[in-house]
């Protein structure tokens, strides 16, 4: 029996229970009399004497009401069934942002301190993906979660919204990664409607056994979720193939949780550059200027179509990613972290709208992942979209899906596979450390200058640290039968990924480490040298890294460090009106 159940939940929020103990200086959750003599207190977070209330912010116009003969967007009116109308229609058609905004607030760190509570374990749902992810994370690697959000009606009063039919499509899509030293992070959105191949999908059934669903070729990217029974497993598996990313967790929920998140924060405050009135679409009337934000009006302003950009879907992407922003900040300042009460009704909202794979299916696991993330500044937060440009194989004037635009996307890609941040704080701290290694790297130059040692005398373990698979085979097999250097041995896999193929050697082993690397093709940035001399004998170790190819052949040009300038990005710390 959970806190609320014993407080008496039909009539009393749990998050009012909650009372500042003036002994202790604690808050401490206050059951009532017929229990608090049973059971002992338990403390809350100490609430932080140097909080400053948030400056009031003025009431902005909301979204109309429902007009006669309208029902209001529960789908219900006066206790009985809506039946036909216009604004059923409009909602139908309207495209929806639904989990997006749950899932990556939790991942970026601000609900770390709300999901202690015990009890919030049965609010989770928790999916089976049958080996789509890697089932955890490493503190030592990046991290990457896969945000889903979907068209299915889902959560209480969102009847009216969607489409009735819909099985639940993956209509909202972010991948978040985590940088491996958790100063960063990229939430890179993935375009609903761009066509793509979805590969074949294992998925589990409620009798334990497992169903592998036929692959796709060149459909809808939302269709890998809902469509033919997938899962978000599928979903999952389309993502790594689409981006060449690993894929360690997913989190999806319905999109009542931005009614509800929104509510729970006080609102989320957004700007507009100009005024609203999406009579045709998801009813949202705003003036220009600020809003503060919640509930219905909230979904409303990151569902339109019809009031930003070019009423495109990846205009409504770059409001959502503005919306995701300020509420991370609303999320982090002090009126929400010092409120218990908030606390609360954040981790009720949270947990009861989240489905998360079993690797993170309980609130002791989601804690561990909020403890990892929890520290990145929203400054070190940037979000970006996954470029893309029209079908051609569409007519002109019926454009309604896009394909990867790769001039852009690779580069992009790269960046993220290679764990380069994208915000600008993080380069210019990286500008002074490059500045440092200049040095460095004129020293690793001066390596290559010397003797060689004969092929036959150079000794090297090889390891696979992120290459393609069999890589520490192969390339044992092309040094011994190709280059002659018959004493060496492959050990697999590496203990741990690299992030680009490296070579560590003694300083007594130079000789042989230029003859390696003369016959890999290794930069001299792939040479890392130690700081005492090996015993006789002793092998050098070249680990394979995800730039390794094949034996013979060029290493893969090095990470891209600075995006395209056309590719679209946004920091969560700053604050951009729509426009």
């Amino acid at each position: 029996m959970d806190a609320q159940s014993r407080g008496r939940a039909d009539e009393i929020d749990p998050a009012d229970q909650w009372v500042l103990n003036p002994r202790t200086g604690n808050y401490e959750l206050q059951l009532g009399d017929s229990t608090a003599q049973q059971r002992p207190r338990v403390a809350a977070p100490r609430r932080s004497a140097a909080a400053a209330p948030a400056a009031p912010t003025a009431p902005s116009p909301g979204v109309p009401g429902p007009r006669r003969g309208d029902a209001p967007p529960g789908g219900r009116r006066g206790g009985r069934s809506r039946k036909g109308g216009g604004g059923g229609g409009r909602r139908k058609k309207a495209l929806l942002i639904t989990s997006g905004t749950l899932a990556l607030l939790l991942v970026g760190g601000a609900t770390a301190a709300y999901l202690y509570y015990d009890h919030l374990n049965g609010n989770l749902s928790v999916t089976d993906v049958a080996g789509a992810g890697t089932g955890g994370f490493k503190k030592d690697q990046p991290i990457n979660i896969l945000v889903i959000g979907t068209d299915k009606r889902s959560g209480e009063g969102n009847e009216g919204y969607g489409d009735k039919d819909s099985v639940g499509h993956a209509d909202t899509t972010i991948l978040f990664h985590v940088s491996k030293d958790r100063t960063n992070a990229t939430a890179l959105s993935i375009p609903r409607d761009l066509i793509t191949n979805i590969p074949a999908c294992p998925t589990k059934q409620p009798d334990g056994s497992t169903k592998t669903i036929a692959p796709v070729k060149g459909t809808r990217f939302n269709t890998s979720l809902g469509q033919e029974g997938r899962d978000a497993g599928c979903t999952m598996r389309t993502v790594k193939e689409l981006t060449g990313i690993e894929v360690d967790h997913f989190m999806m929920a319905d999109f009542n949780a931005v009614k509800t998140l929104s509510t729970a924060v006080g609102g989320v405050p957004v700007c507009l550059d100009k005024a609203v009135n999406d009579e045709d679409g998801s009813q949202l009337k705003l003036g220009p200027g600020e809003h503060r934000l919640s509930g219905e009006q909230a979904l409303a302003f990151v569902r339109t179509r019809h009031g930003f950009g070019n009423n495109s879907d990846l205009d409504r992407i770059r409001i959502q990613q503005q919306f995701l922003g300020s509420m991370m900040r609303q999320m982090k300042s002090q009126e929400t972290l010092t409120s218990p009460k908030k606390f609360l009704s954040l981790a009720e909202a949270a947990t009861k709208s989240l489905s998360v794979d079993s690797g993170i299916g309980s609130i002791a696991k989601l804690t561990d992942l909020a403890g990892e993330l929890k520290n990145i500044d929203t400054k070190n937060i940037t979000f970006t979209t996954l470029p893309v440009k029209d079908n051609p194989a569409e007519p002109e004037g019926k454009k309604a899906t896009v394909v990867v635009e790769h001039s852009l996307a690779d580069p992009l890609l790269q960046m993220i596979r290679g764990d380069v941040s994208l915000t600008e704080v993080e380069k210019k701290e990286q500008a002074a450390q490059e500045a440092a290694d200049a040095d460095t790297k004129a020293k690793q130059d001066a390596l290559l200058q010397g003797n060689r040692a004969p092929a036959g005398d150079v000794r090297v373990s090889v390891y696979n640290g992120g290459g393609p698979s069999g890589s520490a085979s192969t390339t044992l097999k092309w040094l011994q039968d190709t280059k002659g250097m018959s004493k060496t041995s492959n050990q697999g896999n590496a203990p741990a990924k690299v992030g680009a193929t490296q070579l560590e050697y003694a300083p007594n082993q130079a000789d042989q480490a230029r003859a390696l690397a003369d016959a890999m093709g290794l930069p001299a940035t792939a040479l890392k040298m130690g700081t005492t001399d090996a015993a006789a004998k002793t092998p050098m170790k070249l680990t394979l890294g995800p730039d390794f190819q094949k034996p013979g052949t060029p290493l893969a040009p090095p990470v891209p460090q600075e995006l395209p300038k056309d590719v679209q990005q946004a920091q969560a710390d700053k604050a951009i009106c729509a426009k």
